[in-house]
């Protein structure tokens, strides 16, 4: 059997005509019974993609299969999560702006460790992208408050997300600063600037912002 997998965020006026097309030229190339799997994060959007789709031809209506939020569970446990990531990252997907979203990326990354390392890094993107900014604020307090993943790989992970974060408002100061002075920030500046990844450069920058009379200056003095 070969499954047609379509993943719908939005509804497109389209679908309804190209879904039966690619079932007919699936099974034509396999030469199999071919199914159609639509996934959306979306409940309305599960609606939608249910409705059957009459296609003229008489006794062939496609219903597609759609696999919504409501049939995705909530993964909160980290050995269910160990289990089975992939169920794990789709519940954060489904369930992150929820109540549960929480709980859903504690798992998550209590149970990153068996991953290999692409799939950690990919997933653990997918995941926190997923949860609500209440969530993931949780996160990094916990890490703040001495709070001790089992995964060493969340204790990276969240430690670097907080230090990304403290890059972006620092180089965000720097320009916003050269800004209200009223200095022109020549492209090359801003992209040297955001591109930082040395939080005492960022420092020294933003002091010197306050004193040079024109932006290239900032880098000129770099070691100083």
């Amino acid at each position: 059997m070969a499954i047609v997998v379509e993943v719908q965020l939005g509804v497109d006026p389209d679908k309804p005509y190209v879904w039966p097309v690619y079932v007919t030229q699936t099974r034509a190339r396999h030469r199999c019974p071919t199914g159609l799997l639509v996934v959306t994060i979306n409940a309305a959007m599960a609606r939608w993609c249910s409705r059957p789709i009459d296609t003229g031809h008489p006794g062939w209506t496609l219903t597609p299969l759609v696999l919504g939020p409501q049939g995705v569970p909530v993964v909160t446990d980290a050995e269910q999560a160990k289990a089975a990531p992939e169920v794990a990252v789709l519940s954060a997907m489904a369930h992150g702006q929820s109540e549960a979203a929480e709980a859903i990326g504690v798992a998550f990354f209590e149970a990153a460790d068996e991953l290999d390392e692409e799939r950690r890094a990919v997933y653990g993107d997918l995941v926190l992208s997923s949860l609500n900014a209440a969530a993931r604020r949780k996160l990094e307090a916990m890490m703040k408050s001495g709070y001790q993943f089992q995964s060493e790989f969340a204790r990276g992970y969240v430690a670097k997300g907080r230090q990304e974060g403290i890059l972006e408002a620092k180089a965000h100061d720097v320009l916003v600063f050269l800004e209200a002075r009223g200095l022109e920030v020549p492209a090359e500046v801003r992209e040297r600037v955001l591109a930082s990844t040395d939080i005492d450069e960022l420092d020294r920058w933003v002091r010197r912002a306050a004193v040079i009379s024109d932006a290239r200056e900032l880098l000129a003095t770099t070691g100083s």
